[in-house]
């Protein structure tokens, strides 16, 4: 057997059933935000969403309570480069409302114990630049 180059870990590409799986393994089956443990209501969301050609690595993942999932994907919500959650005015503007997200601002994500794991700053510059409404 012949071998070129020095070893290195190859880390295997996922489809959307493992990148669910593998985010929820990463965050130790917790929501980044509130620490929920409630499997039934958290999801496995893309920061850079697939169809804008965002991949399926754990670092483009973040796991997430379905409504701030909902409000992720939307751009009323994000996180920042230093991995801080950050709400949007416009919820309040929109919706007169939002107490509850509004408690959870400034608020540090958790975020997967592996560093490899943790979401890339790549991706969460752009979920800011492209997709948050703040």
């Amino acid at each position: 057997m012949v071998r070129y180059g020095s070893p290195q870990t190859v880390l295997p590409r996922l489809g959307q059933g493992s990148f669910r799986v593998m985010v929820t393994d990463a965050y130790q089956r917790r929501c980044a935000v509130t620490q929920e443990r409630t499997l039934p209501a958290l999801e496995a969301s893309h920061i850079k969403p697939y169809s804008d050609n965002g991949p399926h690595k754990i670092e483009n993942g973040i796991l997430l309570r379905s409504d701030i999932h909902r409000l992720f994907d939307n751009g009323y919500v994000t996180i920042t480069t230093d991995l801080t959650f950050e709400v949007s005015n416009r919820i309040k503007e929109e919706f007169e409302n939002g107490r509850d997200y509004y408690a959870l601002n400034g608020r540090r994500i958790l975020v997967p114990r592996n560093s490899i794991f943790r979401p890339s700053p790549e991706f969460i510059t752009w979920h800011n630049e492209n997709k948050y409404l703040g």
